[in-house]
Order: structure tokens, then C-alpha cells, then sequence
């Protein structure tokens, strides 16, 4: 592409759309024009050859959400604008960057051409730079080589379990197409995986877009994330965190665990079993349980007044004192 062809080039004109066209009418007009250019149906005609480039870079660059606002940008700073080399004190203009960067000096010759091979990774490469844009033809798609599909956004819903140990499962796109997933280990609600060339095909040749995939994950009954770690919520009776105990504690898709349960436990304590939690390439998470004093909520005539004795004799505390002495704080 030459240095001045974002001013020069109409590019809503070349596909015949309005400035404010949509995203899906501007790829229904394209489609309709590549179909009728295309040099597949037009063997040997290098008029439509060339009208085929055009719609394609035309596409590329409004098709692209962000090089149609730099476009739009560029366009906006008035019609006809000039970037030329400066001379005589002159500030250097497009032409001269082009200049450094094919090794000629000054400014460069105005009326140079320039080719396609001479800069390492294409011209497009050195434009796709400029303009904030990753290198590649795929910037500049149908003007040099052929524009790659468009990426497809999808969603699905996995059970808590598949999250944490990761699995592969079977997927069915928008035309029925069944693909394959894989689900990495420790995925988290909401993660994105991408799907590599399971996207849009090409319009003429080249590579597949990707599908991006939002993963939703289902809550468990029992257990929580927290990072790595796996959080379960265990209940102990009021003398069992008042004497001590060992208790059994459930495990994700494993057999249950013994804890011992110290004497004057409290409820929210956290009991940590280590290496029982999430397990990805970053590392493995444990397993935490918080203690829950259960209260009883009947209570027979002799259990309450063995309760009634105890609290006669129980030590004269006020749990409360220093949550209302910060409270005056």
C-alpha cells in the first residue's frame, strides 16, 4: 500500500456502503462483491483481478474494528491531505519515514517507487507498525494475499468438578458442526479459551478465523474456589469444638479425610489439608475447612438441663466485651 493511500482511497466508496453501515451489512455487500470479482470466475481478466484487491483491502481495513477508526481518523483530517518529504528546512513528512526505513537518504526521491519485497516482513508489516496495528499480511489481507476468516465468540456451561480437574467434551456449532474441546485443569468461571481455526472461514483461501470460548461454571453444593484452594464449610457440635474431636472432611471426587478438631475451637477457625486443592502447571492448591459450631435446635428435658447445670458452673466470660469496646473506638 502506498504512503498515501488511507487519504487517497475511498474505501466505503470501493464497497458501496455508507459511512455508518453496521458490521453485518458491511460484510453482506462485501461478500456479494467478492463473489462477482473473484478471478476464480474471472480467468485471465486483470481488470477484475485488480477490482478483486480493492474490495478485499477495502474489507480488511473496515472489517477490523480498530483500523476502521484509525481510518476514519485518518480520513477525517481533510480530504486531499498531503505527507510529502520536507525540503528546504521543512519538516520530513510520510514519504521520508518510508525513506529511512528502505535505506535512502534524506527525504527519499519524491516520485520513488517503492516495492512490496523490499522491506524485511513486507510493506504491510512496516504500516501495520505504524499504525498500532501486529505485523503480518494479515493487517492488509485481500491486497496482498488472502484475508482470514473472522473470529466467532461462543459460550458453554461446565459442571464445578470438570473446572477443577479438566476434561474434554464435545461442542456443537451455530451450523451443527460437532467439535472437540479440551478443558484445561482449573478453569475458572468466565475464562476465555481459544479455539484455533474453529472460526469463520476465509472468503477467499485463507486461514480460519478462531472460536473464543466463555466458559461458565456451575456452583457446587459443597465446595467453593478460592485461587487454588478449595473451601468447604464442616460442622462440628458445640462439645466437640468445646473438648476436641477428630471429624471426617469430604474431598472433590475423593474419599474423606480425618481432622482433628482441637479442644476450644472456634467456629470460622480454618483446618488446611495441603495438597487436596486445585492442581494446574502453576501449582496445587489445599484443601480448607472451616469450622461451623452447630446448634442444636431441640433440645429432650434432660439435655437442657444438663445444659442449664453446665452454665451454672461455666466460666464467667463475656465473649462480647472486646467487640464492644472496638465498637467505642
Amino acid at each position: 500500500m502506498a504512503s498515501q493511500d488511507w487519504f487517497d482511497k475511498d474505501f466505503y466508496k470501493t464497497l458501496g456502503v455508507s459511512k455508518d453501515i453496521s458490521d453485518a451489512e458491511l460484510k453482506k455487500a462485501y461478500r456479494k462483491l467478492a463473489r462477482q470479482y473473484h478471478p476464480d470466475s474471472n480467468q485471465g481478466d486483470a481488470a477484475a483481478e485488480s477490482r478483486f484487491k480493492e474490495i478485499s483491502e477495502a474489507y480488511s481495513v473496515l472489517s477490523d474494528a480498530e483500523q476502521r477508526k484509525e481510518y476514519d481518523q485518518i480520513r477525517a483530517m481533510g480530504s486531499g491531505a498531503r505527507f510529502t518529504a520536507g525540503g528546504g528546512g521543512q519538516a520530513g513528512g510520510f514519504e521520508d519515514v518510508f525513506g529511512g526505513m528502505f535505506g535512502q537518504g534524506g527525504g527519499g526521491a519524491r516520485g520513488q517507487s517503492y516495492s512490496y519485497q523490499q522491506a524485511p516482513g513486507g510493506f504491510d508489516d512496516i504500516l501495520g507498525g505504524m499504525f498500532g496495528r501486529g505485523g503480518g499480511r494479515a493487517g492488509f489481507g485481500g491486497a496482498y494475499g488472502p484475508t482470514r476468516g473472522r473470529d466467532v465468540t461462543a459460550r458453554t456451561t461446565i459442571d464445578f468438578v470438570t473446572a477443577v480437574k479438566g476434561d474434554t467434551i464435545k461442542l456443537q456449532t451455530a451450523d451443527g458442526k460437532p467439535i472437540t474441546v479440551k478443558i484445561p485443569a482449573g478453569v475458572s468461571d468466565q475464562q476465555k479459551i481459544k479455539l484455533r481455526g474453529k472460526g469463520e472461514p476465509s472468503p477467499d483461501g485463507g486461514e480460519p478465523g478462531d472460536i473464543v470460548l466463555t466458559v461458565s461454571v456451575r456452583k457446587h453444593p459443597v465446595f467453593e474456589r478460592d485461587g487454588l484452594n478449595l473451601r468447604v464449610n464442616v460442622p462440628v457440635t458445640f462439645v466437640e469444638a468445646t473438648l476436641g474431636a477428630t471429624i471426617e472432611v469430604p474431598t472433590l471426587g475423593g474419599a474423606p479425610v480425618k481432622l482433628k478438631v482441637a479442644a476450644g475451637t472456634p467456629s470460622g477457625r480454618v483446618l488446611r489439608v495441603k495438597g487436596r486443592g486445585v492442581s494446574t502447571s502453576k501449582g496445587t492448591g489445599d484443601l480448607l475447612a472451616v469450622v461451623q459450631v452447630a446448634v442444636p435446635s431441640h433440645l429432650s428435658p434432660a439435655q437442657r438441663e444438663a445444659l442449664e447445670a453446665f452454665h451454672a458452673v461455666e466460666p464467667p466470660e463475656n465473649p462480647r466485651v472486646e467487640l464492644l469496646e472496638k465498637a467505642r473506638e
